[in-house]
């Protein structure tokens, strides 16, 4: 059994879509609750 055949299966697909999402959506929090506060405090 060669090793790329060990990870061409549906659930590794799965967990890295979801790891790939949930690192999407912790990006986009963190955008919106730090970045944008701050440069709205250095436009002002």
């Amino acid at each position: 059994m060669n090793a790329p055949a060990r990870f061409d299966h549906p659930a590794w697909t799965a967990g890295a879509a979801t790891l790939v999402s949930y690192g999407l959506g912790l990006l986009g929090l963190f955008v919106l609750l730090f970045v944008v506060p701050f440069a709205l405090f250095l436009l002002l």
